[in-house]
């Protein structure tokens, strides 16, 4: 038998060209291959989740998935891929204590290594400052009580939730049709609200928002976008308006629906934008 020992002659690869983008997410999250669906190719997508709580989905569960502690384990656990950002993916988890919460939140996982920290409900802001929208209409998955929350947590931030539309639902929240989800927005709509956001990062919506904002006339945002747009964002992969490129494997099946939904706008701006260079 003839033995090659090559320690020592292997050339490590720094791969300083590509971009981390580090998500947490509660353990029960299963729709990953939505983030994937907006990263540029020149990005790395990292995912961990939090422990197994044995809850229903509701402010208890909301508020055991979001503790410090909970999240500074994920962030460490994230360390050795080195993201530009992470990205904490629960909407609930990061409303369910107020502003001063959702800030709290970033706090933690600064202190526990994150180089720039963003959640789910403080993307949701940033993009409502960034599309100068005052009145939201909000549809949920959740029950009643965190649903308030949400609005609680709105109004706090200086915004107006005209009206709440909720599923009423304590787990299999992937599950929902996309029926479903139609029905739920347009729910929620009414004529004076500036938007639409539809919450929970485990509500299927990617294939959604394109039409939703054609139908109803106004910008239709989701959890998973605002979350997404703001993570590339902050990692220097979008400007405030840009759209992502898909990713090359959804262009070439053809499962990606384009605009890209990636950067929270209007309808006809989305238009524009991904009528340019096939995008």
């Amino acid at each position: 038998m003839i033995e090659v020992n090559l320690t020592g002659e292997a050339v490590l690869d720094d791969f300083s060209d590509e971009v981390g983008i580090g998500i947490i997410t509660p353990f029960d999250l299963v729709l990953d291959r939505e983030y994937w669906r907006w990263l540029p190719e020149n990005a790395s997508l990292h995912v961990t989740r939090t422990p197994t709580v044995e809850l229903p989905v509701g402010i208890e569960f909301a508020s055991l998935v979001s503790q410090a502690a909970v999240v500074m384990r994920a962030v460490k656990d994230l360390a050795i891929a080195a993201p530009e950002v992470v990205a904490y993916a629960c909407t609930s988890g990061s409303f369910v204590e107020g502003v001063a919460g959702e800030a709290r939140l970033r706090a933690a996982m600064e202190e526990a290594g994150a180089k720039r920290a963003i959640t789910a409900s403080g993307a949701l802001l940033t993009a409502l400052e960034a599309l100068d929208i005052k009145r939201v209409a909000v549809g949920t998955p959740y029950d009643g009580e965190v649903t308030e929350k949400l609005s609680d947590f709105l109004a706090e931030a200086g915004y107006d939730t005209v009206s709440n539309a909720f599923l009423g639902l304590t787990g299999d929240i992937f599950r929902v049709s996309a029926d479903s989800v139609r029905a739920l927005a347009k729910a929620a709509d009414r004529p004076d609200a500036d938007a639409v956001f539809l919450s929970c990062t485990n509500l299927r919506t990617f294939r959604l928002l394109p039409d939703l904002e054609r139908e109803l006339g106004k910008p239709v945002l989701s959890a998973n976008q605002v979350t997404m747009w703001a993570a590339l964002r902050a990692a220097g992969l979008a400007d405030e308006w840009d759209v992502p490129p898909p990713s090359p494997q959804y262009r070439e099946s053809g499962d990606l629906i384009a605009p890209c939904p990636a950067s929270p706008r209007s309808a006809s701006l989305a238009s524009e934008v991904g009528s340019r260079e096939g995008r």
